[in-house]
């Protein structure tokens, strides 16, 4: 299996900072996003810094680009679907893909079919792929993920903490304990959705990367430095096991209201609005992501 990307140099391991294009859909109507699709779009974002993109679905306003490099997600709830869909995404010309794997009702024989699956068909078709941690499939318990790596130690994750952060509230107990218990995940990262989220909540706002989250409850969690820590560790992880020319990538994926992950409220008109610019907050996440990556 080809366990991370590789951009074929010499170089030592290296961050790129990539858009997940689903950050663009249903921008709210103060958003600093100008609106662009296609090639426009694509010149713009790299003008904003952003190596590349990831295509979350044929509709939105950026599609198979012809101008920075992209890669894919999909999800395998079977593993007859494994060959499949990774020969689609490879006929397109990803550089990699992201999975959700199963419904997270799997015992451990299904999920390891899945996962054998999954290996075999990347080996197949020269794919790198990595299992995201996300509510839903197979990876959304902490224990069960951490005793994957133990059967599967060549797997390799995409890092979405957002889901163990508010889907397993990590700071509800021992915070340093959890992480410490994660160290075989993040020695296994290769990819990392950028979503901050608070313990109650999967998408919380950010202000600026040295700002307190906005949340005016006296003593309430600084949820923007626990996911610093959070992929900081992950970045460090990569370090130590990744060669030369590997690259991690670092997409934000910050989603819109429809489903469930912006919050939205009620305006001096009455009217729910998003409450704030999913694309404004993706440059911080951009920046975020490089200082971890230097601090790591």
């Amino acid at each position: 299996m080809p366990h991370y990307l590789n951009d074929g140099t010499r170089d030592a391991p290296k961050l790129r900072v990539y858009l997940n294009t689903d950050n663009l859909t249903d921008l709210p109507a103060h958003s600093i996003w100008p609106g662009l699709t296609g090639e426009a779009a694509l010149r713009r974002l790299a003008e904003d810094g952003f190596k590349g993109v990831q295509l979350a679905k044929p509709d939105s306003a950026v599609t198979r680009s012809e101008s920075l490099p992209f890669c894919g997600l999909d999800r395998i709830n079977a593993p007859e679907e494994s060959d499949p869909v990774f020969a689609r995404h490879a006929a397109r010309g990803d550089q990699c893909l992201t999975l959700h794997l199963g419904w997270g009702m799997e015992d451990d024989d299904a999920v390891d079919q899945l996962l054998e699956a999954v290996l075999t068909a990347s080996e197949k078709h020269r794919l790198p792929a990595f299992v995201e941690t996300h509510r839903a499939t197979i990876t959304q318990d902490m224990w069960r993920t951490v005793r994957m790596t133990e059967r599967f130690p060549e797997i390799r994750f995409n890092g979405d903490f957002s889901h163990l952060y508010c889907g397993q509230e990590m700071v509800y107990g021992d915070f340093e304990t959890k992480l410490d218990f994660l160290q075989p995940v993040f020695d296994r990262i290769g990819f990392l959705h950028g979503r901050i989220a608070a313990p109650g909540y999967m998408q919380a706002p950010i202000e600026a990367t040295d700002s307190r989250p906005r949340l005016a409850v006296e003593g309430a969690r600084d949820y923007l430095a626990d996911f610093k820590t959070l992929w900081t560790r992950a970045m460090a992880g990569f370090k130590r096991h990744a060669g030369p020319g590997d690259v991690l990538i670092f997409a934000p994926e910050l989603l819109r209201p429809s489903i469930y992950y912006a919050r939205v409220f009620p305006a001096p008109d009455g009217e729910l609005r998003e409450e704030s610019d999913r694309y404004a907050e993706a440059l911080l996440y951009r920046d975020i992501a490089r200082h971890c990556f230097a601090e790591a």
